[in-house]
């Protein structure tokens, strides 16, 4: 029964996505889905997404939160690397603004167009089509090299301050140069620049 594979595999309010069920027939699915539901062992988040349901430790009916939706859904779908965060948001992440951003925004390999819009609650999740396919061994050097488009535009910080903050972040995810040129010609000239004033620039050499 599809539930048990549900309890033994997923955790109280983690997102489930009806395509990564086992079974051969969608529809099938559906219906056994539609019926957990109906007997309150499932919520139901929106079209294809369920999660168990649970309560909270103050008492109120627990909900699944955007974090996790986006980790699921666009991050690591199927279990695997395929996305990364981006934008403002990524520049918040890692200290370079103290902007909150509004929305969500991942280059995700779920893009099928160059820039879409989900909605989770309200919240808006901006998703991009990554310059090439999301992978375990290329999402750092795509993550960075995103970065460096952006950070002249969002970054709070400058001078020796920056260059101080980006040689943190490229020593604690190791990153790796070598792959960073493989695709450097797939970004704007202006990543020249940007690396050039954070300090990296003869890391290119």
């Amino acid at each position: 029964m599809i539930y048990n594979y549900i309890v033994e595999n997923y955790k109280a309010g983690e997102p489930i996505f009806l395509k990564d069920l086992p079974g051969k027939s969608r529809d099938y699915l559906r219906q056994e889905m539609k019926g957990l539901v109906d007997e309150g062992k499932m919520e139901r988040l929106s079209n294809g997404v369920y999660y168990l349901p649970y309560t909270t430790a103050f008492g109120t009916e627990g909900t699944v939160y955007v974090g996790q939706y986006v980790e699921k859904k666009y991050l690591s779908a199927g279990g695997k690397v395929s996305g990364f965060v981006t934008g403002m948001q990524l520049v918040n992440q890692l200290g370079f603004t103290t902007q909150n951003p509004a929305r969500y925004e991942v280059s995700s390999n779920a893009a099928t167009t160059r820039q879409r819009k989900d909605v989770f609650n309200g919240i808006e999740i901006y998703v991009y089509k990554p310059v090439a396919e999301v992978t375990e061994r290329n999402k750092k050097a795509l993550q960075f090299l995103d970065l460096m488009s952006v950070i002249d535009k969002y970054s709070e910080v400058s001078g020796d301050s920056l260059k101080k903050k980006l040689r943190q972040y490229v020593d604690s995810v190791k990153l790796d140069f070598q792959v960073v040129k493989e695709y450097l010609p797939l970004y704007p000239d202006k990543i020249f620049r940007n690396m050039y004033q954070g300090g990296l620039i003869g890391e290119l050499v």
